[in-house]
C-alpha cells in the first residue's frame, strides 16, 4: 500500500471514528491476503477489529472513572489468611449477577480482613465486563451529603474528619 493510500485511509478512518483502522489496517489485509480471504471476510475482520479495540478502550475507562484506589482482582485475594470469608459465596458474586439483577453488595467485618480488596475486584471485575462502576468507601460515604439535598442542608453535615464526622446521619444541632 502507498503512502498515499495510507494516509487516506487514516483520514477516512478518522472521519467515521475508527480509530483503531489506520493501526490494524495492514497487518489485517497481509493476513486476508496471505489466506486468499474474499473482501467481505477482510471487512469482517476489520471491523471486528474495531469493535474489538472499543471495548477494550471502554473496559479500561470504566476502570479508570470508577475510583478504585488500586486495582486488586480475586486471583490476588488471600482466601487462606481470610479464613472466615465464604470461598463459594464470593466465586457466586464473581459471576456478577447481582448487577444484572440491580442489587447492591456490602461487606461487613472487622478491620484487615479484606473487604476493601473484595469489593474492588468484584467492582474491577464488572468494569471489564462493560459495566460503569463507582467505588467508595464506607467512610466516602458519611461523608457526603444526601444526593437531593440543598446547599443549605449540607452545610449541617458534618466534615470529614471533624468530631462528628464518624457519623452517618445529618447533624441537627445546627
Amino acid at each position: 500500500m502507498s503512502d498515499l493510500q495510507h494516509q487516506r485511509l487514516a483520514e477516512l478512518s478518522r472521519e467515521l471514528r475508527l480509530s483503531a483502522v489506520p493501526d490494524l489496517y495492514s497487518a489485517i489485509a497481509q493476513s486476508a491476503a496471505a489466506k486468499a480471504a474474499s473482501f467481505a471476510d477482510f471487512l469482517e475482520e476489520i471491523l471486528r477489529a474495531e469493535r474489538d479495540a472499543r471495548r477494550a478502550r471502554a473496559r479500561e475507562m470504566f476502570a479508570r472513572v470508577a475510583g478504585f484506589p488500586v486495582v486488586k482482582t480475586l486471583d490476588g485475594f488471600d482466601f487462606g489468611f481470610a479464613t472466615g470469608v465464604p470461598r463459594q459465596q464470593i466465586h457466586e458474586l464473581a459471576g456478577l449477577a447481582f448487577v444484572e439483577h440491580a442489587e447492591n453488595v456490602v461487606f461487613l467485618g472487622p478491620s484487615g480482613v479484606g473487604k476493601t480488596h473484595l469489593a474492588i475486584a468484584l467492582g474491577y471485575l464488572a468494569t471489564q465486563n462493560g459495566h460503569k462502576v463507582r467505588f467508595t468507601s464506607a467512610n466516602g460515604h458519611c461523608s457526603l451529603p444526601p444526593p437531593h439535598s440543598s446547599p443549605r442542608s449540607a452545610r449541617r453535615w458534618p466534615k470529614a474528619g471533624s468530631r462528628n464526622g464518624s457519623s452517618c446521619s445529618p447533624n441537627r444541632s445546627s
